[in-house]
């Protein structure tokens, strides 16, 4: 069963801090970021780059940083890792390429009289780590990984914790992705140390433990979360995921379709639930109504249900429902291409 609820690591790339927030026309970057137009953050910096707009060193840094994210989006892997392999110099520090003067603020008093450290966004860090992977190198990207894991605990501040929160969780979920359960469980429970009462992470333990088949220890991780008993939509249809997934686990498909169902009354928006209750009745061999949920959200909140796994299931229905599926999922790619952010993947669609 697919699970909609892994965050995407590089959504963090797009928040910076001051000093950087001073950056020309930022708000604007910002914008066009979350709403997914990344083909005009390309242009807007591109215009930017072409004019004297960008005149202090951090302004050329945070508009890369939105360039190279961009790139990434795009899946344009191989520009975006030249993007930041620009700004190794010959003479840097080989354990940390961006050990270097020209990226602190020190090195400019003239421009930064009060400002002391380093201008580089965390987020082009983050994504040095990140590419490899995207062409062919895992096992660079975990070294990287776990280098920015020891540069960010090596460092003090709620930012830093918050930074070293966040690259654990990369590195779990690449763990995680890889079918490496051991090592992700050792990491869910290293950020459990500093975030005992997380309901999310919680929860998160008890996939995996779902995944190597510790029933018992998935069991006793829901009940925890349950046993919080916080307040709003959000807590609650944790919850009635998390059982739901026990009763998908012992093949109960109706119970677990009834709990997805609440799910979806408090929060219509909840697309995990609404993925999942689609997967139940077809595994319920009700495809008619598994197909029925997934275009009814498609139509009642298209933009948070677009999203390339639920697309990938529905069109999987399809080819299993209709002889003549190809023209079914021909109009739901042009659907998609009218609504979509500029970085969904159209080949989900498998046309």
């Amino acid at each position: 069963m697919e699970n909609l609820t892994q965050e995407d690591p590089l959504s963090p790339f797009v928040r910076f801090s001051s000093p950087g927030d001073l950056a020309p026309d930022l708000p604007s970057l910002l914008d066009l970021a979350a709403r997914g137009q990344w083909r005009s953050v390309l242009d807007k910096v591109s215009r930017a780059r072409a004019t004297s707009v960008l005149s202090k060193p951090h302004d050329h840094l945070v508009y890369l940083s939105f360039n190279a994210l961009a790139l990434h989006k795009l899946r344009r892997f191989a520009d975006a890792s030249l993007e930041i392999d620009s700004l190794s110099p010959t003479d840097n520090n080989p354990e940390d390429p961006f050990d270097h003067p020209r990226f602190l603020y020190d090195s400019y008093p003239e421009n930064y009289p009060s400002f002391r450290g380093s201008m580089l966004p965390f987020s082009i860090r983050l994504l040095y780590a990140d590419l490899p992977q995207r062409i062919g190198n895992r096992s660079e990207t975990l070294d990287r990984l776990y280098s920015l894991l020891a540069f960010t605990r090596a460092r003090s501040g709620d930012s830093w914790r918050r930074r070293e929160a966040f690259v654990l969780g990369s590195l779990a979920c690449n763990h995680f992705i890889n079918r490496e359960f051991d090592v992700t469980l050792a990491l869910i429970r290293e950020l459990l140390v500093a975030n005992p009462s997380d309901p999310f992470l919680l929860s998160r333990l008890g996939y995996v433990q779902l995944q190597i088949g510790d029933l018992d220890g998935s069991k006793e991780s829901f009940a925890q979360v349950e046993a919080m008993k916080l307040n709003g939509a959000e807590f609650h249809n944790l919850v009635g995921r998390n059982k739901a997934l026990g009763y998908v686990v012992s093949k109960d498909y109706v119970s677990a379709v009834r709990e997805y169902e609440e799910c979806i009354e408090r929060d219509p928006t909840d697309v995990v639930a609404a993925n999942n209750k689609a997967l139940c009745l077809m595994y319920s061999r009700d495809l008619s109504d598994s197909i029925k949920q997934l275009e009814g959200t498609l139509e009642r909140v298209p933009t948070a249900a677009l999203n390339e796994t639920l697309v990938v299931n529905l069109c999987s229905m399809y080819e299993l429902a209709y002889v003549q599926h190809g023209d079914i999922k021909k109009s739901l790619s042009n659907w998609i291409a009218k609504v979509a952010p500029d970085d969904f993947d159209p080949s989900c669609t498998r046309i």
